[in-house]
């Protein structure tokens, strides 16, 4: 059955829509999926981190169907619905910082963040965004220009939006000024005063927008420190600074808001992926006097806030709280992180391990040096697949190995997959 799939997905499909491995998902709970193939996998690719509460979450699925029974459909500009209202609401109260607050709800994370680049730049008059190597935005020629990879996501796609500056990000393992942190001085914070002095006009810049913790770019998280750096230079210059959570946030690093690790509080805040349960939905939450820059219709979307993918982010939502997902996420990520930092002892090709709450990750380097090793990367996620555990890889190099394990893991599922991960890594 898989195969005759497989051979009409490319008889159908164009080939740059990607996949990662061969799996058709028959039916999926919690986080485990089972394949048209008949067999069972372990799920700690988390659709790229959209299934923080599951597959299927039992609350999810029941408040979908009970949203359906009433209306599927309603544009929120020509019939508003209370759904919408609901998520924003919980949304905003999750915000850190104490200043009134808005947020509207669009489709995607690329659309969350596109929104975010027109609101600062509004309400500043600014041209100019800046954003960061490693960085990955969405896949919308904006966001492909604030993206920071080639391939597969760049290529031959230009030209891009103009008035995009990139800056280093803090990368410790791979300093871009051959430093090391502590000793370095934070020279990748100081620089940014160098970097209006050459490359832009600090009064010409909207906003920086940054991922706390890098997603696509492999799971790099900054010294706290940077952060709370960053957030003055911006401030000193009437910056907005926006904090893109797609990936990082609803609870995936121990907050709600990877941002708020860092005792740093942004002007505005992009989220989607996990907080409609596996439903496409996103919101951009910010300052009040931010958001109610934009002239009315300058802002929203068809689909946006669809009634459906609202009920399932209330559900969702209120899962994460009452079961305490950014508790269990620490301790996902603390028992992660322990096997993680055994296996670099073991393993020559193990470089890197690094994490926050359950974003975890390990970079896979040539033996005897920091050089990325794309290809025994692949070879691990695919002897993963086949053993039953559904990997992703990560990193401008794409040689880092994360896991975005829904966060309602049982334990035996979770040392299941440990455990087969590592006799991946023995057998390479």
């Amino acid at each position: 059955m898989s195969q005759e799939l497989l051979e009409k997905k490319n008889r159908l499909i164009p080939r740059g829509v990607y996949n990662t491995n061969s799996v058709f998902v028959e039916r999926a709970e919690g986080a485990l999926i089972w394949g048209k193939d008949g067999r069972r996998y372990i799920d700690f690719a988390g659709a790229i981190g959209s299934l923080n509460v599951g597959h299927s979450n039992p609350r999810v699925v029941e408040a979908v169907k009970r949203q359906a029974e009433k209306f599927v459909g309603s544009c929120f500009h020509t019939a508003m619905h209370e759904p919408y209202l609901q998520v924003v609401e919980k949304l905003l109260s999750l915000y850190p910082g104490d200043f009134p607050k808005k947020g509207f709800l669009v489709n995607s994370g690329a659309e969350a963040v596109e929104n975010a680049v027109k609101i600062a730049r509004h309400f500043t008059s600014r041209p100019n965004i800046l954003v960061f190597e490693h960085a990955f935005h969405g896949r919308t020629l904006l966001t492909l220009a604030m993206t920071s990879k080639v391939m597969p996501y760049k290529k031959g796609f230009g030209p891009f939006p103009t008035g995009i500056y990139r800056l280093p990000y803090p990368y410790c393992y791979r300093c871009p000024f051959s430093l090391s942190y502590s000793d370095c001085g934070l020279r990748c914070a100081s620089y940014i005063e160098d970097f209006f002095v050459t490359h832009v006009d600090p009064q010409e810049v909207a906003a920086v927008v940054i991922e706390p913790v890098i997603g696509e770019g492999g799971f790099v998280i900054p010294p706290r420190e940077y952060m709370v750096k960053l957030r003055e230079i911006t401030e000193k210059y009437g910056i907005l600074l926006v904090a893109d959570e797609v990936q990082a946030g609803f609870c995936r690093t121990g907050k709600f808001f990877s941002i708020e690790n860092f005792g740093v509080v942004p002007d505005i805040i992009t989220i989607a992926k996990s907080m409609a349960g596996g439903l496409p939905l996103a919101a951009v939450l910010g300052r009040a006097e931010v958001m109610d820059h934009p002239q009315v219709g300058g802002l929203g979307g068809t689909f946006g806030g669809n009634p459906v993918s609202c009920a399932a982010a209330v559900a969702a939502i209120d899962f994460a709280l009452e079961e305490n997902l950014c508790e269990r996420a620490v301790e996902i990520g603390d028992k992660v992180l322990k096997r993680f930092s055994a296996w670099k002892e073991r393993f020559p090709f193990v470089g890197d391990v690094r994490g926050l709450g359950a974003m975890a990750a390990f970079e896979v380097v040539k033996v005897g040096s920091k050089d990325p090793d794309k290809e025994t990367t692949s070879r691990i996620v695919q002897m993963a697949y086949e053993r039953g555990l559904l990997l992703i890889s990560a990193g401008v190099y794409s040689n880092v190995i994360r896991v975005l394990m829904p966060l309602v893991i049982r334990e035996e599922e979770l040392e299941e997959g440990l455990s087969i991960l590592e006799e991946v890594l023995e057998e390479v």
